[in-house]
């Protein structure tokens, strides 16, 4: 009898698909990944070394492209830092060009996530940032308080504690592109407040809002002095073409702490 009973309950268990156990999302794993690297001590000193490969393309001052291809990361929140990187690993902001040096095998892993953006963060930023047309800037602050003030701050100086982002200073045409990813929905990291407060802004009104944004000044400490050069690459070789913003030529290097 027993086996008699048995038997069904043994053909159901083999012939029924067995239970898929639960699995994670892009945006839970880069969340795990940014939980994990906050609970870390995170050591800037290493994070120089991290740093050399993000400055193949960020350049040793981290002060990007005036083209809007690359951001300024220069003194970015350390939060913000650690957040987009965990979204780029897990797959959750997707950039073809960022991935590969995101990646553990050649970023390394959370300790060397978190020491880079303790290095990053404490990086002088240009004043230099690429500019729009600065045509409409009076509409352009009249929309920045609308839509902007309550997250980015009055200062553009970001919240640390929510990883929302700093946009002062940075580049006008990367606010533009990016700008228009988060309304497509291309970025698919960005906050769903943010999607719709953009939502149907007119392209005039964009550029107006971007141009006073890209024009806000970060506070005087975080802004590198004339001529500085990153001392901690005394010998990299530069951009060529001119697109991403450099210090003039001709100008010594003057150390972070000074």
């Amino acid at each position: 009898m027993v086996w008699t009973l048995a038997l069904p309950l043994l053909a159901d268990t083999l012939s029924g698909d067995p239970a898929e156990p639960p699995t994670e999302t892009s945006a839970e794993i880069a969340q795990r990944e940014y939980e994990e690297v906050l609970a870390l001590t995170p050591d800037a000193e290493r994070g120089r070394e991290v740093y050399l490969t993000c400055a193949v393309c960020h350049l040793p001052e981290g002060w990007g492209s005036v083209d809007g291809s690359y951001p300024q990361i220069a003194g970015q929140l350390p939060t913000v830092i650690i957040k987009q990187l965990a979204d780029f690993r897990a797959g959750n902001r997707e950039n073809p060009l960022m991935y590969p040096f995101s990646v553990p095998g050649i970023l390394g892993g959370p300790q060397e996530i978190a020491d880079v953006a303790a290095y990053v963060s404490q990086l002088p930023m240009t004043a230099e940032n690429g500019l729009g047309p600065g045509s409409d800037l009076e509409a352009g602050e009249a929309l920045y308080i609308e839509h902007c003030t309550d997250c980015h701050g009055a200062a553009g100086e970001g919240d640390e504690a929510e990883h929302i982002p700093m946009i002062a200073g940075q580049h006008f045409a990367y606010l533009m592109r990016q700008f228009d990813a988060i309304r497509s929905g291309e970025r698919k990291n960005a906050d769903s407040k943010m999607t719709e407060e953009i939502q149907d802004l007119t392209q005039a009104e964009q550029v107006a809002l971007l141009d006073y944004t890209a024009r806000l000044r970060p506070a005087a400490g975080k802004l590198a002095q004339e001529g500085w050069l990153n001392p901690d690459f005394p010998h990299y070789l530069r951009d060529a073409m001119g697109l991403r913003v450099k210090p003039p030529a001709g100008l010594k290097s003057v150390p972070v702490s000074e």
